[in-house]
């Protein structure tokens, strides 16, 4: 290919590009669920512009295609939640989803605001699973969601790295 992947901010004109990548990774967990009708999967374009306004939203980009992105805001605790952590499955099983994880730590993080990082994802997700273990995640809840759904939140304090303000 001869191009890299290139982390930033999303931008408004993002939006299109993050819903449609969104509605193609969360196939597989809707599928491994039997629930097509997960959050990730009914989210309009308004709300993604309104994510963009609100919170910290990344992308990666090979070229001008938007192959991953993440969101993460920060509570008035300190607490940085971290979710929709989407890799196109492509580009999945190369580090992409672990640069993007540090990426939005470092820009949560910045400045102090965060003290703990929380993120979740479903109990039978393997793969999300051993990602957040590798990155310092643990579990400290799970919750029955419904029938086939245990949600497992995992989290982890802000270690000792220094974080910088990036633009």
């Amino acid at each position: 290919m001869g191009m890299s992947v290139t982390i930033s901010a999303a931008a408004e004109a993002d939006a299109e590009q993050i819903l449609k990548l969104q509605y193609l990774c969360y196939q597989s967990e809707a599928e491994l669920y039997g629930d097509y009708s997960i959050e990730p999967l009914t989210q309009g374009l308004d709300s993604i512009k309104a994510e963009l306004t609100t919170g910290t939203v990344l992308v990666a980009r090979l070229g001008d295609e938007v192959v991953a992105s993440v969101r993460g805001t920060v509570d008035p605790d300190g607490t940085a939640r971290i979710g929709k952590l989407i890799v196109h499955p492509r580009m999945q099983r190369h580090g992409l989803g672990g640069r993007l994880l540090d990426a939005v730590e470092e820009r949560l993080g910045a400045g102090g605001a965060a003290k703990s990082f929380q993120l979740f994802t479903g109990h039978r997700s393997e793969q999300n699973l051993q990602l957040y273990r590798k990155h310092g995640y643990a579990p400290v809840r799970t919750d029955r969601v419904s029938e086939r759904l245990t949600q497992v939140t995992l989290a982890k304090d802000v270690d000792t790295r220094t974080f910088v303000t990036s633009a």
